[in-house]
C-alpha cells in the first residue's frame, strides 16, 4: 500500500466506486418513489445517510492511501460488490420479501463487509503507530454494534408486525445505528484522522454531488418507468427540470467548490483542517445529496401524471405532501449552500437565503395549482435567486474563479513539463 500524498486527486478506481453509488441513488428513488408515504420517506433518509457513511469511508479511505495501487483494487472490488449487493437489498431492506434472500439481513452483512474492510486497510497502514492501534478496537465495535442494531430491527420487529408500535420500534434501530455510527465514529476521528489532501477531499465530494445531479437528470430521463410518451407536458417538465439542475449545479460549482477547496487548503493545521474537512464536507454534503435525492423523487412522481392521457394537460393539483417533497429537497440543497459558506467564509449569502424563505412562503400557496405551474415557480424562483448570488459577490467570484483557474495552469504546466523529461 502507498501513502497518500498531499498533492493527490482522485483516482479512476476511485470514479469506478461512485458508479455503484449513481446504481445506488436511482435504486433508492425508484423504490421510494413506487410507494411514497411520510414512513417510506424516512426511510428512504436512513437508507442515504447509511450509504453516505459507507461512502465517507471510501474518500477517507482513498484520502490516506492510493487507492489504485498495490492491493487497494482487489479491496475495491470486494467493496463495490457488497456494496450492489446492499443496493440490490434495499427494496427488502426493512420487511423482507418472500421468495428469496432475507433482506434485512444481506443489507446489515453487506454494510457490516463493507465497514470492516475500510477498517481493515487502515489498520494495516497505522500498524507501526502505536497511538493509532490503540483506537482500532472502539473503531471496530462502532459499525459492529451499529450492525448488530440493523439485524435486530430487521428481525424483532417482523415478529410483532401485528403489533401498532413495530413500525415505530424498527425505525428507531436503524436511527440508532446511524447515530452510533456518526456521533460516536466522529468522536473517535478526533484522535486518530488526518486529511492528507485538501484538494483530494474537496474533489471527492464535488463529483459525489454531480452523482446525485446526475440522479434528478436519471428521473426526468425515465421517469415511474422505461419509455415515457414524450407529450407537450412531459416536454415542458423534462425542460424546467433541467433548468433547476443546471441551476443547482451552478449554485455549487459555479464559486463555492472552489472557494470551499481553497479554504481547505489553507488551513494548515490539522485540527482545524480536519474540522473543516468534517463539518463542511462529511455533514454539510450529506444534506446537499439529501435535499437533491428528494427534488429527483418529486420530478419522478411529476412525470407519472405528466405523461398519463387520464390526467387533465397541466397535471393535477401537486397537493401538500409532494409539494413538502419538491420545494422542500430544493430548498435544503441550497440551505446547505449557504450554511457551508457561513461556516468557512463566514458570509451570508442573502439571495439564496432569502431564496429558500420564499420556498417556504410560496410552497403551501402552490399545493393547490397543477402540478406543472408548480414546477414553472419552482423554476423561476431557484432562477432568479442564484442569478441575483451570481451578479451580488462584489468581485469575490473572480477573485475565487482566477485563483481556482492559475492553480489550474500552474499543475497543467508542471505535468507537461515532466511529460516532455519522461514521456
Amino acid at each position: 500500500m502507498r501513502p497518500g500524498a498531499p498533492g493527490s486527486r482522485t483516482t479512476r478506481l476511485e470514479l469506478f466506486y461512485d458508479l455503484v453509488f449513481v446504481f445506488a441513488f436511482v435504486n433508492v428513488t425508484t423504490v421510494t418513489a413506487s410507494q411514497l408515504t411520510p414512513v417510506n420517506l424516512y426511510r428512504c433518509l436512513l437508507v442515504l445517510a447509511l450509504l453516505w457513511w459507507s461512502w465517507t469511508g471510501f474518500a477517507r479511505l482513498g484520502n490516506a492511501v492510493r487507492a489504485d495501487q498495490g492491493v487497494l483494487p482487489l479491496v475495491g472490488f470486494l467493496t463495490v460488490a457488497a456494496t450492489f449487493l446492499l443496493v440490490l437489498s434495499v427494496p427488502g431492506a426493512f420487511v423482507d420479501r418472500p421468495g428469496g434472500l432475507h433482506g434485512p439481513l444481506i443489507f446489515a452483512g453487506c454494510y457490516f463487509v463493507i465497514r470492516m474492510a475500510q477498517l481493515a486497510v487502515f489498520a494495516w497502514v497505522e500498524r507501526s503507530d502505536p497511538v493509532r492501534r490503540g483506537t482500532l478496537l472502539p473503531r471496530a465495535a462502532v459499525p459492529t454494534t451499529a450492525t448488530v442494531l440493523l439485524v435486530v430491527a430487521g428481525t424483532v420487529p417482523a415478529k410483532l408486525a401485528d403489533r401498532p408500535y413495530a413500525v415505530g420500534l424498527q425505525l428507531a434501530l436503524w436511527t440508532a445505528a446511524l447515530l452510533v455510527e456518526y456521533v460516536v465514529g466522529v468522536t473517535l476521528a478526533r484522535r486518530w484522522w488526518v486529511v492528507v489532501s485538501a484538494g483530494h477531499w474537496a474533489e471527492r465530494h464535488a463529483l459525489i454531488v454531480l452523482v446525485a445531479l446526475g440522479e434528478s437528470i436519471i428521473a426526468l430521463g425515465l421517469g415511474p418507468k422505461t419509455g415515457l410518451p414524450l407529450t407537450g407536458p412531459v416536454a415542458v417538465a423534462a425542460l424546467l427540470g433541467i433548468l433547476v439542475v443546471a441551476m443547482l449545479w451552478w449554485a455549487y460549482f459555479d464559486t463555492l467548490a472552489y472557494a470551499l477547496e481553497q479554504a481547505l487548503h489553507h488551513a494548515r493545521d490539522p485540527d482545524l483542517r480536519r474540522r473543516l474537512s468534517r463539518n463542511v464536507y462529511t455533514f454539510l454534503h450529506l444534506p446537499l445529496v439529501a435535499g437533491t435525492i428528494l427534488f429527483a423523487l418529486g420530478l419522478k412522481d411529476l412525470l407519472a401524471d405528466a405523461a398519463s392521457p387520464e390526467t387533465p394537460g397541466w397535471g393535477p393539483p401537486l397537493g401538500g405532501f409532494w409539494v413538502a417533497v419538491l420545494f422542500g429537497g430544493v430548498g435544503l440543497y441550497l440551505l446547505s449552500l449557504v450554511a457551508c459558506a457561513l461556516l468557512v467564509l463566514r458570509e451570508v449569502h442573502w439571495p439564496l437565503v432569502i431564496t429558500v424563505v420564499v420556498l417556504a412562503v410560496v410552497a403551501p400557496l402552490v399545493a393547490p395549482i397543477p402540478e406543472l405551474a408548480s414546477l414553472i415557480v419552482l423554476a423561476v424562483l431557484v432562477t432568479v435567486g442564484v442569478v441575483v448570488e451570481t451578479f451580488s459577490e462584489d468581485g469575490r467570484r473572480r477573485q475565487v474563479r482566477q485563483l481556482a483557474l492559475e492553480e489550474q495552469l500552474a499543475a497543467e504546466a508542471d505535468q507537461s513539463h515532466w511529460r516532455q523529461d519522461h514521456l
